[in-house]
């Protein structure tokens, strides 16, 4: 049985960590690809029974090494979806996300890269809005005192540090386009940014929206504080 433990251990955590790359290889769908999740998390809640029965009847057998080792992959195989789940419940099952939920920024030079995109660019307006002032009723129109072309540098760096793909970057418009790829499943989430003086002051507007699923987990919210956080002005 520890054999069996210990394979079907390895087995679910394979399960988990492929489900990404295999997605982004176009080897499995999407659907395909989270029900993994589910095989990963089935498979190590029977290795953790397995462990259990071990334990309890076939002590004196027990390698502990192996017990140890099997029962390690199988909380990793068990705790990641779980975490996933828990987290889609506690935040709303959206995926465009802004600072400015009256007009919020619109894409316009990425928009030939999201073609394709099941999530179409358009804002759904307060569909979502009140969602995310429910969920996210810290993210806001920002407002500098210092000029719009020092905004506009320090926020085009914050981009630049997080890793985004920069689309385009107009000082005279004041528009910032950039995607950012996620690395296990290569999701891409498209991030517009609207830099203007007004009234001797400067506003900045950030959206980040998700190009395919319902739910971002929260990803969106999370990317627009750190473009937020990491605008450095003296």
């Amino acid at each position: 049985m520890k054999v069996i433990t210990l394979i079907a251990g390895i087995l679910s955590v394979l399960i988990l960590m492929l489900s990404g790359p295999l997605y982004q290889a176009e080897v499995l769908e999407l659907r395909q690809a989270f029900m993994g999740f589910r095989v990963a998390l089935i498979v190590g809640a029977i290795v953790l029974v397995l462990v259990l029965i071990q334990v309890i009847f076939m002590r004196k057998n027990i390698v502990w090494s192996t017990i140890i080792f099997s029962t390690l992959l199988a909380l990793v195989a068990v705790g990641f979806p779980l975490g996933m789940m828990n987290k889609g419940k506690s935040v709303p099952a959206i995926h465009d996300i802004t600072t400015d939920l009256v007009n919020p920024p619109k894409f316009n030079a990425i928009l030939a890269l999201r073609a394709d995109a099941p999530n179409p660019a358009a804002y759904q307006g307060e569909e979502i809005a009140s969602q995310q002032r429910s969920a996210y009723p810290e993210l806001q129109t920002q407002t500098y005192s210092q000029s719009s072309d020092l905004v506009f540098d320090a926020t085009l760096e914050s981009v630049k540090n997080m890793g985004l793909e920069v689309v385009t970057a107009d000082k005279a418009t004041g528009q910032i386009e950039a995607y950012d790829t996620t690395a296990w499943f290569g999701f891409i989430d498209d991030v517009v940014i609207r830099i203007q003086s007004q009234a001797g002051e400067t506003i900045l507007d950030v959206r980040s929206k998700s190009r395919i699923g319902r739910s971002d987990l929260g990803k969106n919210a999370e990317r627009i504080r750190e473009i937020l956080d990491g605008i450095a002005l003296n």
